[in-house]
């Protein structure tokens, strides 16, 4: 219970506060994996999966000592647990910059939207106009939705404090160096390898939930199944498909990341996303969040989660 109820309420900070303004542990473990890169980096995978290793794994077992030394103080447990979820919890956050773009788009400030659109994502906005903003948004949305709430409730539900640490820790390097560059193609494989595969029950999760959350499972689960393989990633896909198959939209198309361009494929049936869709699809995955709360919380109340020691 002391997991359930920690996860619910670390959930519930996230909602109410959104990310720690200060001393935030995520950033402070993103100035950690810089200055290990510095010293780690090399056009390789090797060098790479020795600098996923040790970040993950420190991350990790340092949550696992945690866990054991609170496992029998329900109360210290509880709060710690709730620590951790509102740390690595994105869901406000992400609420939030979906507010700011939305706001940027109905005033017509296209250059402040590009700007801002680098808060969600890595997209070459320089020459994205209203529509293209939009889309890219309502993409960002669905996808950071997996990656920022659902994924972390989940692995929390089912391994505690490990799984909350370590899940952030893995898909944090996957953000900083698992790119398709030139400096990163290697180096970065590990990193974007082990976030696929940590995502790959989670998204698919999201995608149940998306289509529960707008009352059309049926139909984005045919968009999802349909759509999906097109998309390169394997875990955004189905994610993205879902999204699109909840809202009635055409997502996809061939994005720009400034030294390279990848084609995400042709996602559901509706129109192309407008600026009045960003709004929606936030709304959505707030329902979404919470829905995976809930379910996070259900699998660690009914003992289904790994207990350490």
């Amino acid at each position: 219970m002391s997991r359930a109820l920690g996860i619910l309420l670390g959930f519930a900070a996230d909602r109410v506060l959104g990310d720690p303004r200060r001393f935030h542990p995520v950033a402070g473990f993103g100035r950690t994996a810089n200055r290990l890169e510095q010293s780690l980096y090399a056009d390789s995978r090797a060098a790479g999966t020795v600098y996923t290793a040790a970040l993950v794994g420190a991350t990790t077992a340092g949550a696992i000592v945690v866990e054991r030394m609170t496992k029998n103080h329900p109360v210290l447990h509880t709060l710690v647990t709730a620590t951790a979820t509102w740390t690595v919890l994105g869901a406000r956050s992400l609420d939030r910059e979906a507010e700011t773009m939305a706001e940027l788009l109905e005033a017509k400030d296209i250059p402040a939207a590009r700007d801002r659109l680098s808060h969600l994502c890595a997209r070459d906005a320089t020459n994205l106009e209203a529509d293209e903003l939009a889309r890219a948004t309502v993409e960002s949305i669905a996808e950071n939705t997996s990656d920022a709430c659902v994924a972390p409730l989940l692995w929390g539900g089912v391994l505690g404090l490990p799984g909350l640490l370590g899940y952030r820790a893995a898909n944090t390097l996957d953000a900083m160096v698992g790119y398709k560059s030139a400096k990163y193609l290697n180096f970065g494989w590990a990193s974007a390898r082990l976030d696929d595969v940590l995502n790959l029950l989670p998204a698919r999760v999201c995608a149940v939930l998306t289509g529960l959350a707008a009352g059309r499972l049926r139909e984005t689960v045919e968009v999802w199944q349909r759509d999906a393989p097109k998309h390169p990633s394997p875990n955004a896909g189905p994610v993205e498909a879902a999204f699109a198959g909840a809202l009635e939209l055409t997502l996809g198309g061939t994005n720009s990341y400034g030294t390279y361009q990848e084609d995400r494929g042709t996602l559901g049936d509706g129109p192309a996303p407008e600026v009045a869709d960003v709004r929606r699809t936030a709304a959505l995955a707030r329902r979404v969040g919470l829905a995976a709360a809930g379910v996070a919380a259900m699998i660690a109340v009914l003992g289904k989660g790994r207990r350490w020691g």
